[in-house]
């Protein structure tokens, strides 16, 4: 459109002058904590652990500006967690006599509580679909932000109950497959919720939440089993602060990675009919296959370098090609050639869906796969 004499242009403010005093509260609330946590915790870190805490004060205020729902989100779990600790007076045993930790606060229960809220909202998402029904949409989306409040107050009473059980057994939650499976149930599902939220739909929900519910479902049946659930010293290998930073960025890729493949799932329906007048657009779904996948394999690539690095440290070598290392390198292919396919070819449509659904394959293996039918430098994390 041509501007008239009378009228000017007015560029769009600048990224800081957009934010509100909401948003800066936020940001200093943030920076208070993590000081006050340097300060009464400082002496028990060393650089890199101190690095990052400071790090993570600006990593979440960007987080809680580009999302809103991440303040709340942040604010409750710092209620529920420091309530936890605040109930066990410094004694593990509290968590057998105390009502409240008992039956909800304890690490056990509120993962508990998360995995019964994930199947309650894998149920309603799916009521919702067949019934066209907004009300079970909205109370599968609730459900399912319940989920990720009892999921994340668990992993992180669960990193206090690990000093409980020892001040050399503590240790951040991220550490065996009992850990990381609640950790991937909960990305994938912030990631959902996120993609919820900013595409308006939620018709993706009964997909995603499947993935996560066969998660969860391993979970419980790895706590049963296994007694999975029992806090365990750390092996020399995961002595590292390395783990704080390669963990969760390997998980954010796995979380992505699964999440594109129910899209995919939902694509292929559509495309072939099925409940095709219940879904998003194919653009939409195509948009966020993409997306996901997008910031999957930037995280993974990051973890992949900090794995190396981290191996360096722990067995004087970059890379050994042990096998979970070589199946990493597999999905990161994968997922290179799907992208690449994406951008410089124009990869669209069912073929870009099976690929991605097949990657959901290609990456179980290295997840999960790995770690049942072979051995080597990380089968500290075998069945």
């Amino acid at each position: 459109m041509e501007l008239t004499q009378t009228q000017t242009f007015t560029p769009p403010p600048g990224y800081f002058k957009r934010l509100t005093v909401l948003d800066w509260v936020f940001a200093a609330m943030l920076a208070a904590g993590a000081l006050f946590a340097l300060n009464r915790f400082g002496e028990y870190m060393d650089v890199y652990e101190k690095g990052i805490l400071l790090l993570s004060a600006p990593t979440f205020a960007w987080l809680g500006w580009q999302w809103k729902q991440v303040r709340w989100l942040m604010a409750v779990l710092a209620v529920l967690a420091l309530s936890a600790i605040s109930l066990y007076g410094g004694s593990l045993q509290a968590a057998e006599s105390r009502f409240f930790l008992k039956y909800a606060l304890s690490s056990q229960s509120a993962i508990l509580w998360m995995s019964t809220l994930f199947f309650l909202a894998t149920l309603f998402y799916w009521g919702g679909l067949a019934l066209r029904s907004e009300f079970g949409g909205a109370v599968g989306s609730k459900l399912c932000w319940g989920a990720v409040v009892l999921g994340f107050t668990g992993m992180l009473v669960r990193w206090y109950e690990s000093y409980l059980v020892g001040p050399d057994v503590g240790h951040i939650p991220i550490s065996n497959l009992y850990e990381v499976f609640i950790l991937f149930s909960l990305i994938t599902a912030l990631f959902y919720l996120y993609y919820e939220e900013q595409y308006e739909t939620r018709q993706l929900g009964p997909f995603v939440l499947l993935v996560i519910s066969a998660a969860v479902g391993f979970l419980l049946w790895y706590t049963i089993s296994r007694e999975a659930a029992e806090i365990q010293p750390l092996v020399p290998a995961l002595q590292s602060w390395w783990m704080k930073i390669h963990v969760p960025a390997n998980f954010v890729g796995y979380g992505t990675f699964a999440l594109a493949a129910m899209v995919a799932v939902a694509y292929l329906l559509k495309v072939k009919g099925i409940l095709a007048d219940r879904l998003p657009p194919l653009e939409l779904l195509d948009d966020v296959m993409y997306k996901a996948i997008a910031v999957g394999f930037a995280f993974f690539t990051i973890a992949t370098i900090l794995g190396a690095l981290w191996a360096a440290e722990a067995w004087g070598g970059y890379w050994s090609w042990d096998p979970k290392e070589t199946w990493a390198l597999i999905v990161w292919l994968n997922y290179a050639a799907w992208l690449h396919m994406r951008l410089m070819k124009g990869l669209r449509g069912v073929v870009a869906a099976w690929w991605a659904l097949v990657g959901l394959l290609v990456t179980t293996f290295a997840f999960l796969g790995v770690n049942m039918f072979l051995s080597g430098l990380h089968s500290y994390g075998q069945l």
